[in-house]
This record gives C-alpha cells, sequence and structure tokens, in this order.
C-alpha cells in the first residue's frame, strides 16, 4: 500500500506539535511526513530541519507533496488555505474553530462533499482519555458546567480571536455531543480587557430538551482549570480535562457513592491524528467533522452576537473577576 503522505500549513506553537506527531506516529501509521509550511522562513526552516522534511513559505507550492495536511494557522486563514486544498483534491485538518463565518464553513462543507474529501475539525478535547472514560457513565444530562479559565501570559495564544472561538468553543462543541438537542435560548455575557476581543465569558445555554449548560471561560486568571461537571438523575460526574481524572458520585439504595474511574492516560493529539489518518485512509467519517464543526460554530457566533448585544457585561465581569481573585484563580 501506497504511504499517506501527509504535512502541516502552520508550526507555531501548536502548529510544532502535530508536525512533532506527525513524525512519531509516521512508522506504525503508515504515513510519511513530507513537508511544513509558515510564512516565517526561519522558524518554517529550523522545524524542517529537525525532522528532515521540505518546507515553503508559500503553501501552494506544497500540494504537490501532500495527501492530508493539517492547518494550524490563524483563524482568519482557514477558509482560505482549506479551500486551496480541497481544490486540489488534498484532505484537511483544520484546527478549531472551523472558519470565521458559517457561510465561510458551508463552502468548506458543499465542496468537501463535492470532491469525496474529509474535512476534520481539531476539537481536541473530544479525544481526551476523561471524556472517553465517562462516556459509559453518562445517561441523560440535566444540568452541565464547564469550566476552562487560564493565562494569557503562559502560553502564546492566538490573538485574532477571543476566548468563545479559542478556549469555550471546545466545551461548546462537547456538550453539544451530550446533550443531543437544539439550542432554544443563550444568555451571554463578556467583556475586554487585554485584547481587542472578549478576554472572559459566561454563558448559559437552555437546550430544547430542557436541559442547561452553564459555560465559563476566561483567559485572565493564575492558574489552568478545565473542569466538566454533569449531573443526571441519581448521578454526578466532575472530570478534570487537564489531569485526566473523573470522579463518578452515583446514588444506589439512598447512599451516595463515590468512584474513582480508571483513566489510561493518553496524547489526545496523537490519538486526533491517527483517527484523521483512518477517516482518509478508509473514507470514514471523522468524529469531528465539518458538520460538527460548523454546528460548535454556529452556537459560538451566537454566544458572540449575544455578548455584543448585553449592556451589563462589564458590569457583570467586574463582579466575576472579584470572585476569581477570592479563590485565588
Amino acid at each position: 500500500m501506497k504511504k499517506l503522505r501527509v504535512g502541516v500549513v502552520g508550526t507555531g506553537h501548536l502548529g510544532f506539535f502535530h508536525v512533532k506527531k506527525y513524525a512519531g506516529i509516521a512508522q506504525a501509521a503508515d504515513i510519511v511526513l513530507t513537508s511544513v509550511c509558515d510564512v516565517r522562513e526561519e522558524i518554517v526552516k529550523e522545524t524542517a530541519r529537525k525532522y528532515n522534511v521540505e518546507y515553503y513559505t508559500d503553501y501552494n507550492k506544497m500540494m504537490h507533496s501532500v495527501d492530508a495536511v493539517s492547518i494550524v494557522v490563524p483563524t482568519i486563514l482557514h477558509h482560505q488555505i482549506a479551500r486551496d486544498f480541497l481544490k486540489a483534491d488534498k484532505h484537511v485538518l483544520i484546527e478549531k474553530p472551523l472558519t470565521k463565518t458559517l457561510e465561510e464553513a458551508d463552502e468548506l462543507l458543499a465542496l468537501a462533499k463535492k470532491r469525496n474529501l474529509i474535512i476534520q475539525v481539531g476539537h481536541i478535547e473530544r479525544f481526551n482519555s476523561a471524556i472517553r472514560a465517562i462516556e459509559p457513565f453518562l445517561k441523560k444530562p440535566k444540568f452541565i458546567e464547564c469550566q476552562r479559565l487560564g493565562s494569557i501570559t503562559k502560553k502564546a495564544r492566538i490573538s485574532d480571536v477571543g476566548v468563545v472561538l479559542d478556549l469555550m468553543i471546545h466545551d461548546i462543541d462537547i456538550i453539544l455531543g451530550l446533550v443531543n438537542s437544539k439550542v432554544k435560548n443563550i444568555e451571554a455575557f463578556g467583556a475586554s480587557s487585554v485584547s481587542n476581543h472578549e478576554d472572559m465569558a459566561n454563558v448559559r445555554l437552555t437546550f430544547q430538551n430542557k436541559v442547561i449548560a452553564d459555560i465559563t471561560a476566561s483567559r485572565l486568571t493564575n492558574e489552568e482549570v478545565r473542569k466538566l461537571r454533569i449531573f443526571q438523575e441519581d448521578s454526578y460526574i466532575l472530570m478534570d480535562y487537564m489531569n485526566k481524572e473523573a470522579v463518578l458520585f452515583e446514588k444506589t439504595n439512598n447512599v451516595l457513592g463515590k468512584k474513582q474511574l480508571v483513566i489510561e492516560k493518553k496524547d489526545a493529539l496523537e490519538i486526533e491524528l491517527l483517527s484523521f489518518i483512518d477517516c482518509v485512509r478508509n473514507n470514514k467519517k471523522p468524529i469531528v467533522s465539518g458538520v460538527e464543526g460548523r454546528e460548535a460554530l454556529c452556537v459560538a457566533l451566537a454566544i458572540l452576537e449575544k455578548i455584543k448585544s448585553n449592556p451589563h457585561s462589564n458590569k457583570h465581569f467586574a463582579h466575576k473577576a472579584e470572585s476569581f481573585a477570592s479563590f485565588g484563580v
């Protein structure tokens, strides 16, 4: 069988890890990492030297060398670059969010469908070992709470979008998969502090099946928190994305028991890339296809519209910031 040729466009902080993982799984996955691309020649040249691959500063010049590609660039460039690769009959893994607008997303989905190509969206939390561990214990959630808090100074995070499209969209995608119902109502607050986009956001989603989800995202806290709480009939699940830990509290005969779930800690990015390769090679639908990526984007954009139209956002977040500070977060 001919080896699948893969490449990476964008060799910044996250793109570098795509390169590293592809190189690490190449032999086992029967692929070959052929090329990398970045407009910053010094950076991409060093990455290419380290992994002994070709490098380009123009992604159009690398298309001859790949069958599939990871696109890890600022969100505003997702549509243009993915469209060009799809037109060249290449499969694409696009880091989240899928695109900046629904119109851009729809064009990519239509193009991929027409050419029978794979679009996978990089919602990496779907491949988190902790998420997989709690799946057997999921019943009918009634209330879901998510916290995704971090510091903008600890990592060179993308700056072309705010926390809704950068951080919160992970939890939006997870929740949409858990609830399996349409969003009925959105309440949202947000505020900018150190960037031109919202740096904090607090959202309540109410679904048609009456499930409620509260989501908080911030990049202005001192320590990183990535937690998911799911309240169900007679049970409660607490999950920690970062530490890959999960606890099940379950009531049996009116007695509340506590069970630490066994989690085989695996590298989520590696699993994600292996899944992408499998989908390309066997023409499978990705766990997070372009369709799921569009659904998460649709909700995220609706949240941003609610934040923009809410006159109380700054007041709300002044209180939130004080609350975080009181807990040393």
